[in-house]
């Protein structure tokens, strides 16, 4: 894979500008890309956690199986995005993860991230600030789930998803793909399939969201923000400068601390 169709570099120059060893480090982590299928489950809970993968192609969710045979959905991931950073600290997975559609992915052992921790403190501060961009998108879903109406939970899931894929510059114009079953969107939302298909249903009828299979149109997406009462301010993907700065920096002082004889 070329860098210029790099999915994760994509996904980190959101946060900000990288250097040309910056984007050499990111492109190892998609070396050695493994196709999957839809419906594939990667690993499972309770499964040995010792490395990340991320995702050059498709969607994929993570999921917890209840005891009464129902599953939670948590999180949705999407192309560039790295999956298994939670579990850093943990010896086993806590969630299960599994292939929306038909994808590739790449795996890597925890130590190789600790290469990147020692090389750049740019992608050190964006790994940092993806992962609490995770426990936001997670913070986010639990007031999604405890709060709000059915229309409000499936109004805010679809336009969390748009405004997703439009930081990655996906063309948009308010067309986009969800390659999701109205199934697993329910397990997501905490709702039957049947009462997704209802409110679908009602917001055509409104002209909110028009859905055909796995296409979205959003009309006007503001009308479906303010129905959802949407909050941006979780999906921020943009560093303080200092952060961005700190590389710079420190060869800076370091070129400064150079001596001739």
């Amino acid at each position: 894979m070329e860098q210029e169709d790099s999915c994760i570099i994509r996904l980190f120059s959101n946060y900000c500008a990288l250097s040309e060893e910056d984007k050499r480090l990111l492109h190892r982590l998609e070396e050695s890309p493994i196709e999957t299928r839809a419906g594939q489950v990667l690993w499972e809970e309770c499964d040995k956690a010792s490395e990340f993968c991320t995702i050059s192609k498709g969607w994929a969710y993570s999921f917890r199986n209840m005891d009464d045979g129902s599953r939670q959905i948590l999180e949705l991931f999407m192309p560039g995005d790295i999956v298994g950073m939670r579990e850093f600290a943990f010896s086993q997975r806590l969630t299960g993860l599994a292939m929306i559609d038909d994808g590739v992915i790449c795996h890597f052992p925890h130590h190789r991230l600790m290469d990147v921790f020692r090389t750049s403190t740019t992608l050190t501060a964006v790994l940092f600030a993806i992962v609490s961009r995770h426990q936001a998108l997670l913070t986010e879903r639990l007031v999604n789930l405890a709060r709000r109406s059915a229309q409000q939970r499936l109004a805010h899931f679809i336009y969390e998803i748009y405004e997703r894929l439009n930081q990655t510059g996906a063309p948009s114009d308010g067309h986009f793909r969800l390659p999701l079953s109205q199934e697993q969107i329910g397990d997501a939302l905490g709702l039957s399939s049947v009462h997704v298909s209802r409110t679908f249903t009602s917001f055509r009828k409104q002209h909110l969201v028009l859905r055909e299979r796995h296409r979205m149109h959003l009309p006007n997406p503001q009308a479906l923000a303010e129905l959802a009462d949407f909050d941006s301010r979780y999906l921020n993907d943009s560093l303080k400068p200092i952060f961005c700065d700190n590389g710079k920096q420190e060869r800076q002082n370091g070129s400064s601390n150079v001596t001739t004889e």
